[in-house]
């Protein structure tokens, strides 16, 4: 299920029109990283795992759409940062990739 959401993720990335090949680039880099640390807390956390590939996948989806609602792309990014909160002691990897990926999804918003 966690492959399947960050598939569809890449594959929104690389067919968004409104992303720069540089945009396109870095997001792929922080994607890799984000699916190894996903993988390994899904080991342990399967749940809490889908959570933030889910809202990874829904913060994707509003900061890439063609026509772009600032509120709701807020709103999935501030569900991404909340999805990760209670990890900050136990994977700091991985609430430092949360938080390069809200950036730069949010910086697609401006």
């Amino acid at each position: 299920m966690i492959d399947d959401t960050l598939a569809k993720i890449e594959t929104r990335l690389a067919e968004s029109g409104t992303l720069t090949e540089e945009q396109r680039r870095e997001l792929r880099e922080l994607l890799a990283t984000l699916r190894t640390e996903i993988t390994r807390l899904s080991k342990t956390d399967a749940e809490q795992a889908q959570s933030i590939a889910g809202f990874t996948e829904v913060s994707t989806h509003e900061a890439t759409r063609e026509s772009q609602n600032p509120r709701l792309l807020r709103l999935s990014l501030e569900g991404l940062t909340s999805s990760v909160e209670r990890l900050e002691q136990s994977h700091p990897k991985l609430i430092q990739v949360v938080n390069a990926v809200s950036k730069a999804l949010s910086d697609l918003g401006i």
